[in-house]
């Protein structure tokens, strides 16, 4: 809170730096809005052919969470009984591509580690080259998979992306005073995204998954379970002779 308060009043025009963060803001925001509503949904379309507000519908209440924590780990549990329960997909894809989704799958994260380095830039009337530029947009897809699924734990990668090109890493703390705003929006769109993963693995293997529920016993296995089987009733038998031969 003292960082960023000093910032504020080191600032020559705050009512200058406010428009500014009010674009920045909007920027990010609008941004979110295009990821979440038309390419995620397009990209789930062309590749099940389904209606992806089915999905989007059946998650809500992990979309609230995500709002509610700004914690894609915190929305796990939710986002499981979510998926399995209410959109019936296989317990065995949801297990395996959330947690993994949870901790590298960062849309939003990587989308406002690419707008918050420019916003920097322009403030402190800094030109970026397009070299630059595609050094923040290599450098913010890494730092987001990088980034903990924590609340607001963009900004500790953030320097990262701002030190790759030159820019000044102490403006941070005027991010600072949005972020936890920004940040609850930027999870709910990272959940989103995982529960689209999920359901998009399961369409696609399962004819693997049906084949795996009805794959018949192995051979070995069976004989291993005979074998068992045959053990541990030589050992009942044992303890049967002993109990006789203690009560006589």
């Amino acid at each position: 809170m003292f960082l960023i308060a000093g910032k504020i009043l080191a600032l020559e025009d705050p009512a200058k730096v406010g428009a500014q963060l009010g674009m920045y803001m909007l920027t990010i925001l609008l941004g979110l809005a295009i990821h979440t509503l038309v390419i995620l949904p397009s990209i789930y379309f062309i590749l099940t052919r389904k209606n992806p507000f089915t999905i989007m519908w059946g998650i809500i209440q992990a979309w609230v969470t995500a709002l509610g924590t700004g914690s894609s780990t915190a929305t796990l549990p939710v986002t499981f009984q979510c998926l399995e329960e209410k959109l019936n997909i296989d317990r065995r894809v949801t297990r395996f591509v959330l947690p993994i989704g949870a901790t590298i799958n960062m849309d939003g994260t990587a989308l406002y580690e690419a707008v918050a380095p420019i916003f920097i830039a322009q403030m402190n009337d800094i030109p970026l080259t397009f070299g630059k530029v595609v050094a923040i947009s290599l450098t913010a897809t890494c730092a987001s998979i990088g980034a903990a699924a924590i609340p607001s734990a963009g900004l500790v990668t953030m320097v990262m992306v701002l030190t790759s090109v030159g820019l000044p890493a102490d403006d941070i703390s005027l991010i600072l005073a949005v972020d936890w705003f920004l940040d609850r929006f930027r999870t709910s769109t990272n959940v989103l995204g995982d529960s689209f993963g999920a359901a998009v693995v399961e369409h696609l293997s399962k004819d693997e998954l049906r084949h795996d529920q009805h794959e018949p016993i192995d051979d070995d296995f069976e004989m291993d379970m005979q074998g068992n089987g045959k053990r541990k009733s030589l050992t009942t038998g044992l303890a049967d002779r002993s109990e006789k031969n203690e009560v006589i």
